[in-house]
């Protein structure tokens, strides 16, 4: 059976976690492909409610096997302490796979990035802290600690040498700051190393094997497309690289076995942290909004700015990732306005832009042009049907499907797994 990869279109926190929960009674495997635990995703089944950073969501289901693949960045204190409350919560996390080429966040990068970050003042990006842009970047300058090295302690070692001749010369003349000690950090991950070895393994040969055996693989990215790390609204984006693109890249096998790609969307539009944001809605209408939509970081607690819907980045989306489809989220959310706004171009500098404008400059100065379409005061979260949902819900609905030229294949109306809604042609 072909892969499915499962995305976001806006700058993050779309509900990716409750689709792939929603999607994932039919596939066998989970993978989460990019990021690290600056991620959260927030699943409500069963009358549970988790929040995961690095464990893929497909792990309330029996019959899946949850991958964190190569290309994403573990912190491993992180990851043992959510498989331990997981455990706790009644789960069985025995079989997630955790890649031996995945790129470990070390104590250093966790200090650097705060550091940095606090150096830039006002100019800061607004990261989440937990050492995600400073792993990466080791990861590229080929100084990166992998999880394989953990199994080898002399490697293990020598690499540690070299990376914290450069970094505690940072830590210590540039910032003033206490140097990491190394020993104390062999002890630490050497003990980490063993309490991961039952979930370790060669996680591209477990998926090629998987989709040579017909099986079904869902990819799952973190994040979104607005803060891919080449195509996103650079520099206010993450360091690693949500598109579809790169999916198949990090767990390890080619693009002809992927059929469908998933583009997540809000009903609405958030972002956290610093950047542009073309349809933020500073006033009454964005409150609301933020508070109906309880728009605060899974990770951080951090408040979401919070706007009108983009059809703009959806359609940027829909071509960088090639989307075969929408799941949209949170239409809940929009009961009680009046009337309610889409975006359908911008216009900067006396130019229409119905894609996203080409560089930042025009980008920062973008404006909105508006479409306004008639709201509706019921409450969807009884909803069973698309058809139970108010004819202008619904036709909400078909006009970001026509201004997305995608099509819409569910809709979310409330957090949990049964409020979610099949949406025919």
């Amino acid at each position: 059976m072909p892969a499915t990869i499962v995305l976001g279109t806006q700058w993050g926190d779309e509900g990716k976690g409750k689709a792939v929960d929603y999607l994932a009674d039919r596939t066998r495997y989970v993978v989460r492909y990019q990021g690290g635990n600056n991620a959260g995703h927030t699943i409500v089944a069963e009358g549970r409610l988790l929040k995961l950073n690095l464990v893929p969501s497909g792990i309330l289901y029996p019959h899946i096997t949850p991958v964190i693949a190569g290309g994403v960045v573990v912190d491993p204190a992180v990851l043992l302490d959510e498989l331990d409350r997981l455990t706790e919560a009644g789960l069985d996390v025995s079989r997630l796979r955790l890649s031996l080429n995945a790129h470990l966040i070390m104590p250093y990068h966790l200090e650097l990035e705060k550091v940095t970050q606090r150096f830039l003042g006002s100019n800061a990006l607004g990261t989440t802290k937990r050492g995600i842009g400073p792993a990466y970047a080791d990861r590229a300058a080929r100084v990166g600690i992998r999880v394989q090295d953990l199994y080898d302690e002399q490697i293990f070692r020598a690499k540690l040498d070299v990376v914290l001749k450069e970094k505690n010369q940072i830590l210590t003349k540039v910032y003033g700051r206490l140097p990491v000690d190394p020993e104390r950090i062999v002890a630490d991950h050497l003990a980490y190393a063993q309490r991961l070895r039952p979930y370790v393994a060669d996680t591209a040969k477990l998926l090629h094997e998987a989709l040579a055996g017909g099986e079904h693989v869902m990819l799952e990215g973190a994040q979104g497309t607005m803060l891919d790390l080449d195509h996103g609204t650079y520099p206010f984006v993450t360091s690693s690289t949500p598109v579809a693109g790169y999916a198949c890249a990090s767990a390890g096998f080619g693009p002809r076995h992927v059929e469908r790609v998933i583009g997540i969307t809000k009903a609405y539009v958030t972002r956290v942290g610093a950047g542009p944001f073309p349809t933020e809605e500073l006033g009454p209408d964005g409150e609301r909004m933020a508070e109906r939509g309880r728009e605060f970081g899974t990770v951080t607690g951090r408040p979401r700015r919070c706007g009108w819907f983009d059809a703009v980045v959806l359609r940027y989306a829909a071509r960088l990732n090639g989307l075969t489809e929408l799941f949209l989220t949170k239409l809940d959310v929009l009961s009680g306005f009046d009337r309610i706004k889409i975006c359908v171009a911008y216009r900067a500098e006396g130019q229409r832009f119905e894609d996203v404008p080409p560089n930042q400059t025009l980008f920062h100065r973008a404006e909105p042009i508006w479409e306004e379409l008639p709201g509706w005061q019921e409450e969807l979260g009884h909803a069973r049907a698309f058809d139970d949902l108010p004819k202008e819900a619904r036709a909400y609905v078909r006009t970001i499907e026509e201004l997305g030229e995608v099509p819409v294949v569910a809709v979310g109306v409330g957090p949990a797994r049964e409020q979610t809604l099949a949406v025919g042609p």
